[in-house]
Order: structure tokens, then sequence, then C-alpha cells
């Protein structure tokens, strides 16, 4: 990999962030937002149900930005050079896949912990939760999860936008909160009924929130939720991958990729 044009790629990336109001909306103040909502849930939870569900609630949104962020800064990424009629201009350049998708990796990551921190504060200052209580290398590894899982969907999304186009765009911010409900990010698995529950097992954020709720508890098998994460991570990422180059491949013999900016 070529470390200046994978400069190139980040100080695009940062040049449209800074200057597009969409991205400051949809990476900044929407999920700040998100998180003053379920904050505000979280005091009447402590009136109705208690501090440790309250805690999970607010805790588990907080942590959902990581993985929401991460594959929307990847995913509309690539939107934004498409609807500027910039995406071809980019594969002209010797850039390679894995360089365009290291770099938005390291966008991706970046966002989501600045949003988690901003978040973090918010929920402290204001809610008096500390996301630090569930252990500094607990939480380092469940945000290692989150974003793994986070940047592997949205290299799928690119997959889908180079094959079929902007005719299938809103997924970049739609599809993954189609399948929130199942990683366990604001209540236990336990309570999902049976067809459900093996679904969610079968989706690796499900164990990185899971471990979030047992570290806040201080309750045993956080790092076994991790591991099995962090596995399910691995084999999610190498078929994310395959899948983008193989889109990549078939949008050029189709002609697709030559229509994106159409």
């Amino acid at each position: 990999m070529s470390l200046n044009r994978i400069k190139a790629i980040l100080l695009h990336e940062i040049h449209i962030t800074i200057h597009s109001y969409e991205v400051f909306n949809d990476l900044l103040l929407y999920p700040l937002f998100s998180i003053v909502v379920f904050g505000f849930m979280t005091l009447y939870l402590v009136g109705s149900t208690g501090k440790i569900v309250a805690n999970e609630v607010l805790s588990g949104m907080i942590l959902w930005q990581v993985v929401n962020i991460t594959q929307y800064s990847i995913a509309v990424g690539c939107l934004w050079d498409v609807w500027s009629r910039n995406l071809t201009n980019i594969f002209i350049t010797p850039i390679t896949v894995t360089e365009y998708l290291f770099s938005y990796a390291v966008t991706g990551t970046i966002k989501a912990l600045i949003v988690i921190v901003l978040a973090s504060i918010l929920s402290s200052v204001v809610f008096h939760l500390n996301i630090l209580s569930m252990g500094i290398v607990n939480l380092f590894f469940i945000c290692l999860n989150l974003i793994l899982f986070g940047f592997s969907f949205g290299v799928v999304m690119l997959g889908l936008i180079f094959r079929f186009g902007t005719k299938i765009q809103a997924f970049a911010w739609g599809l993954l909160n189609v399948f929130q409900p199942l990683m366990a990010v604001i209540y236990p698995v336990a309570i999902l009924p049976g067809p459900l529950k093996m679904i969610s097992y079968l989706l690796a954020p499900t164990y990185a929130f899971e471990a979030m709720r047992k570290s806040l508890n201080h309750q045993n098998g956080v790092f076994t939720d991790l591991a099995y994460s962090l596995a399910f991570n691995f084999i999610f990422l190498f078929g994310a991958v395959m899948f983008f180059k193989y889109m990549f491949r078939k949008s050029k013999e189709t002609g697709q990729f030559s229509r994106l900016e159409g």
C-alpha cells in the first residue's frame, strides 16, 4: 500500500466532512441528539425500573453510534464521490481497492471515536453516567468489535452501491437500522423469541453489547463474549471484502461503474 495515496483519500474525505452540513448533521448533531433523547428516557427508567437498566439503555445507545457512524462514513463517503461525479477520477489513479477501503476505515474510526468521546462527556455531565465504569480494557475491545462490524457493513454497502448505483443509496443510512433490534443494543438477547434469538447470535455486535451489560454489572463472561464477537467479525469482514471485490468486478463488467456518474 502507498501511504501517499492513502493520505490523498484521507484529505479528500476530511475536506468533504468539513464543508458538508449534511455530514455534520448526520455524524455529530443527530447522534448527540439521540443520546439526549435516550438520556431523558433513562431518567424516567431510574424512577420506574432502576438505575441498572437505565445505564444499560444509555450505554447501548452511546456504543450504537460507533457501529452506525463507522458504516455511514464508509458508505456515504463513497456516495459523495458519486454525487459529485468524482468516483471515476479516483479510480483512474493508481489507487488500489485495498488502499481505498483502508482510507475509509481510518476516517470512519476517527469519526466514531470523536462522537463517542463527545457522547460520553455529555452523558457524564447531564445524566451522570460514566461509561468508563465498565472498565477501560473492556470498553476498548467492545468499541474495537463494533468498529470492525461497522466497517464490514459499510464495505457491503459499498459493494451494493458500485453494483446497483444510486437507486439503492437509501440503504447507506437505513439498512443497518433494520438489524438494530436483533443486536441487543438496549435490551438483552434473552427477551427475544426463539427464532430471532438464533439470528441475533449470528451477529457480532450482539456479543459486544452483551459484554457491555456484563461489564456495567461486573459479571463474569465478558471476555468470552468479546472473543465470540471478534471471531464473527473476522468471518464477516472476510466475507464483506470478498463481496465488495466481486461487486466491483461485476460493476465494471456490466458497465454500471461508468454509469455511476451519469
